[in-house]
């Protein structure tokens, strides 16, 4: 159970910001975010890990919210459940696109200080390689080379997570 306790602080926000950005209601909201993490209890071991788990319980939040939606209005209109979808799909890619981002951050730091500069100078600045060169006073091939060896050693550690888990 701690583990689901956990989970709870961990995601509730992220599973709370989703609903809200469907409801628009902050009581609902909250209701749709205690339900589903009684949902995701009690079916925890149906989560089979094929994708994330602040996915997971955002999918659960959102059956929940349609089901709500059924009760109150018995038929809900085409029109609505689009325009839902949309507000969905794009919230859904940008929880991702924000975990993936951190989590690139996170094995950027890992890097040594050269390999890290200018992993954020090309990433952050969207700067050329010859701009990077002209800043840490190298050649534009060594920043392109450097910046190639952090790519391939986040990519390795990615690689080296994923087996480990």
């Amino acid at each position: 159970m701690q583990d689901m306790e956990q989970i709870y602080r961990q995601y509730s926000k992220v599973v709370y910001k989703y609903i809200f950005c469907l409801t628009q209601n902050e009581e609902i909201s909250k209701e749709i975010v205690q339900e589903t993490f009684l949902v995701a209890v009690k079916n925890i071991k149906k989560f089979k890990g094929n994708c994330k788990i602040t996915t997971w319980l955002c999918q659960i939040a959102k059956f929940i919210w349609y089901k709500e939606i059924k009760k109150k209005h018995k038929e809900v209109s085409m029109e609505e459940v689009e325009k839902a979808t949309l507000i969905e799909n794009s919230m859904e890619d940008n929880i991702c696109e924000n975990e993936e981002k951190m989590m690139l951050l996170k094995e950027i730091q890992k890097l040594d200080e050269e390999t890290r500069n200018v992993m954020y100078l090309r990433i952050l600045g969207n700067l050329e390689y010859n701009e990077i060169a002209d800043i840490v006073n190298k050649t534009p091939n060594w920043a392109r080379v450097t910046f190639f060896r952090g790519k391939e050693k986040i990519k390795e550690e990615k690689q080296r997570n994923e087996k480990g888990m």
